[in-house]
């Protein structure tokens, strides 16, 4: 069943882990790294968008240990450290120097990560739906804590992430639940964010510190839903005043799912982006 799944790739052999990952194109590269979220892969984040990217660019899109089909090593626990570990170690096995990060949710706090480990590695970064700072637990994020793996409960999952809900498919919800079921993340998951609260106050979720963003000083695209009710639009405001050299783009009517919700704008943004304030 594995095999024939499309979001299993090429494979790399990274720091002892078999990293499964998508790769098009040639020319600049970039990194296109996914959200959290039972079921998530590179190839359900990105597949509609990396054949267009690598038209003009190198489109690099690995699943995060602990996601997809890069299985987590049973004696490595899943934290920023590791995480940060794997992507420096990906790039140095592709022999890859200064990079464009490319990252949605999750992806853009490990973005972040980088930034304060491996600062010589990124050349720019894109940041979608990013969460950054402490902000209440979303109802979003905690269905991905509360996950089991059913039709149903995907369905009901996935209708939080876009503004207009008709854009899910019972092929979307389908094809994510089908990885889900070889590999629900939810361990990884777990660790990301607190324990829903089941009372009346609620939980903190907690990314990147603020202050940590002022030394970030390469160019950077911020690309946000205003009706995002996983990352709410304040959190990117707020990153966004902490980051020297950044623009920020809302899109109205959207929600967590801009690459996909509004994936000519996000085409056309990024490369406007990569050809303008990001110009080698």
């Amino acid at each position: 069943m594995t095999a024939d799944l499309p979001d299993v790739g090429r494979s790399i052999e990274v720091d002892g882990i078999v990293t499964n990952y998508h790769e098009q194109g040639s020319g600049r590269p970039l990194i296109l790294l996914h959200g959290s979220g039972p079921g998530v892969s590179a190839w359900q984040n990105w597949q509609r968008v990396i054949p267009r990217l690598a038209e003009k660019y190198r489109v690099i899109a690995p699943d995060v240990v602990g996601f997809g089909f890069t299985k987590r090593p049973d004696e490595r626990e899943p934290n920023i450290k590791l995480w940060v570990a794997h992507l420096a170690g990906l790039l140095e096995a592709m022999d890859l120097d200064r990079v464009t990060l490319v990252g949605n949710s999750f992806g853009g706090a490990l973005s972040l990560a980088m930034m304060a480990r491996h600062p010589g590695r990124v050349q720019s970064l894109v940041l979608m739906g990013t969460p950054a700072g402490e902000f209440e637990q979303t109802g979003g994020l905690a269905d991905s804590y509360n996950f089991e793996p059913t039709l149903e409960n995907m369905e009901a999952m996935m209708m939080r992430f876009p503004y207009d809900p008709s854009i899910v498919t019972p092929e979307m919800v389908k094809s994510r639940l089908a990885v889900a079921q070889v590999n629900s993340g939810i361990d990884t998951i777990r660790k990301l964010q607190p324990k829903p609260s089941d009372g009346d106050k609620p939980r903190i979720v907690r990314g990147v510190p603020l202050e940590q963003l002022n030394a970030i000083t390469v160019p950077t695209l911020i690309l946000h839903g205003r009706e995002d009710r996983v990352i709410p639009l304040d959190v990117a405001v707020r990153m966004h005043r902490h980051l020297a050299n950044s623009e920020l783009h809302v899109f109205g009517k959207c929600g967590h799912w801009v690459q996909l919700e509004r994936e000519d704008r996000f085409v056309g943004e990024l490369d406007a982006f990569l050809e303008g304030a990001a110009a080698l």
